[in-house]
């Protein structure tokens, strides 16, 4: 079946075989203007038919979901790429300062020892057991100017051992009262600093078996608050100088070490060194 007869049956009904008993009613004319009606119909298909053919053989553009997903692509191994990069810097940082700890810890440092004799007591009530006595007026000013010079020199206590007798405490309470530093140290009071003052050549091992026991590392300044007799003999013992301490006077001695365990053991007797006396006046 040609297309012009095709395109007869489909628009008025006729039967296509040149044949049929109604074909002689179709003209000439009739025939060949059909003939180019249909061929104008078709040439339009024909030509978005190869279109399509071309365009289904052809490279599909990018769609914008695969661009979005290639962004997302992109950015995940940019962010992927930063954090390592962030997590290396931060391993290196953290290595550095763990060695520079452990460089710090292994190095030897100063260990100041501060031995102060209380101030000034009171005689006025003599019923009074010795322990109980507390200080007297003279004894608090002195103690306010001797808290004083220590801050002057920056030789403030971390860690504060006393007696436990009434003039001791009495005196630490008035130097904390004055000077903040002192209310913020560690404090003991150790009732066998009371009467160990009073034995010949026991103060300065009683002294280094209660400063190790009690004290850190990190604790670079220690104050132990006492009596005469003993105070001024361990001063001198650790020294290897022949000092006197009077009420509220206080020796100040320094031995490198990086553990005051080790201060005491290298330096042993006579071989801390005396930085001065701090006096009341």
């Amino acid at each position: 079946m040609n297309v012009a007869a095709a395109a007869a049956k489909t628009l008025f009904n006729y039967p296509s075989s040149p044949s049929s008993s109604n074909s002689a009613n179709i003209s000439l004319f009739s025939y060949y203007s059909l003939t180019s009606f249909s061929s104008s119909l078709c040439r339009p298909a024909n030509f978005f038919l190869r279109n399509l053919n071309i365009i289904s053989h052809s490279s599909p553009p990018h769609s914008t979901s695969s661009l979005v997903i290639e962004q997302k692509s992109s950015t995940t191994e940019s962010n992927t790429t930063s954090t390592t990069s962030t997590s290396t810097v931060e391993e290196v940082d953290k290595q550095e300062k763990e060695e520079e700890t452990s460089n710090s810890s292994s190095k030897s440092v100063s260990r100041r020892l501060i031995l102060l004799r209380h101030a000034q007591s009171s005689w006025k009530d003599r019923s009074l057991r010795d322990h109980n006595r507390p200080l007297s007026d003279d004894g608090r000013v002195d103690a306010i100017t001797v808290s004083n010079k220590l801050q002057q020199l920056g030789w403030l206590p971390q860690l504060i051992l006393s007696s436990d007798a009434t003039r001791t405490r009495e005196t630490l309470k008035i130097m904390q009262e004055q000077v903040k530093s002192f209310l913020e140290a560690e404090v003991h009071f150790i009732s066998s600093f009371y009467s160990i003052a009073a034995m010949d050549g026991q103060t300065a091992d009683h002294l280094q078996q209660a400063i190790c026991q009690y004290s850190k590392d990190e604790i670079f300044t220690v104050m132990c608050m006492g009596h005469n007799r003993g105070w001024e003999e361990a001063a001198s013992m650790l020294s290897g100088t022949s000092i006197e301490l009077k009420t509220c006077n206080a020796a100040l001695l320094e031995a490198p070490g990086k553990s005051w365990e080790e201060a005491f053991a290298l330096a042993g007797l006579g071989g801390w060194n005396l930085h001065g006396i701090v006096k009341p006046s």
